[in-house]
């Protein structure tokens, strides 16, 4: 991912290891989309997960775009490796994302329909500081 568009974050000393775990911090601007689709990708080739790329792609693009929209600085992505992949999207605001009922002709509002039906479950924590909206695909 081009350094002007991500900043790499230290992982917490109890989280998974570096292996099992990818950051980055994103600007409120649309143009990132396009390499945090690229940065996703090369991160779950050199994990191994080529079959997840496509999907993880999808899901990591709504909810990146969902944040830049709807959201507010800072916007975090994290992917987290373990018994299941997990994709969070951190970000500053205080709304509750949830899937909406759309028009035919409408040209938006069903990202987060998608991302429902791409992943194995999802959700919003909120804390203090925001919000993260979370997906679990399970592993290949």
């Amino acid at each position: 991912m081009d350094a002007a568009y991500a900043t790499p974050v230290t992982p917490h000393p109890h989280a998974p290891t570096v292996e099992q775990l990818a950051t980055w911090v994103l600007p409120l601007d649309p143009a990132v989309v396009a390499a945090v689709r690229a940065g996703v990708s090369r991160q779950l080739c050199a994990w191994g997960l080529e079959e997840a790329v496509f999907t993880t792609e999808l899901l990591v693009s709504e909810l990146v775009t969902n944040a830049i929209c709807h959201g507010a600085a800072p916007i975090t992505l994290r992917l987290v490796r373990g018994r299941v992949l997990i994709c969070e999207v951190s970000d500053g605001g205080c709304g509750s994302p949830r899937p909406r009922r759309v028009r035919g002709c409408d040209e938006g509002g069903r990202g987060l329909f998608l991302v429902a039906q791409l992943c194995q479950s999802w959700g919003v924590r909120h804390t203090s500081t925001g919000k993260t909206v979370w997906t679990e695909q399970p592993l290949p």
